[in-house]
């Protein structure tokens, strides 16, 4: 493969074009240590040391920085890792590995992140909040009925009637239309709330 291009960035570091494609960001030192010119050649052989020796440890190790600082679901370690220009099958490699030794697990992080909300959120916005986390629709399905199943909507519509002093009984349209409108953006089904609004 023909280096074609080296490109400086910050924090020491160099992509190497191959090809015409950006393909590996290595340490100046690296490239340096490893003879990578532009116009030189890169074996495949080479290129694959590269990926064994130097960036698949690297890789492991930011996945397993990333997670030491807050729990992440796989498609936002998966983010991370390709932000970080990591190539496709070194990312992988990385989210195995941290799978290996279940540091990552979307059914656990979706139940402890429903377990922490679920007092102040209805189910279909923290089904909503965990499908833009990455979290599958089936797993968010069973950490949803294992940690939410503890009461109904309707228990909830009315605490956040009583916390907001809403009277079903003395409210004027208006009013009725706002606690409306508030309880459509916390997720719950226009069915439910006009149960317990009216």
């Amino acid at each position: 493969m023909l280096v074609t291009r080296l490109e400086d960035l910050s924090g020491g570091k160099r992509r190497v074009w191959l090809e015409g494609q950006p393909h590996l960001v290595l340490y100046q030192r690296e490239v340096g240590r490893l003879q990578i010119a532009e116009g030189s050649e890169l074996t495949m052989e080479q290129y694959q040391e590269i990926l064994a020796k130097i960036l698949i440890p690297r890789a492991r190790k930011r996945a397993m920085h990333l997670l030491e600082r807050m729990d992440r679901t796989e498609a936002q370690l998966r983010e991370k890792l390709v932000q970080g220009e990591y190539p496709g099958d070194v990312v992988e490699d990385a989210i195995s590995y941290v799978k290996g030794f279940h540091y990552i697990d979307d059914l656990r992080y979706a139940s402890n992140y429903v377990r922490c909300r679920c007092e102040s959120k209805s189910r279909r916005q923290l089904a909503m909040e965990l499908a833009r986390k990455g979290v599958e629709r089936e797993v968010a399905q069973e950490a949803l009925e294992a940690e939410y199943g503890c009461e109904d909507e309707g228990e909830k519509i009315r605490r956040w009637m009583e916390k907001r002093h809403y009277d079903p009984e003395e409210a004027a349209p208006k009013e009725k239309q706002r606690m409306y409108q508030f309880l459509l953006r916390k997720g719950f089904r226009w069915e439910d709330i006009m149960r317990y609004l009216t």
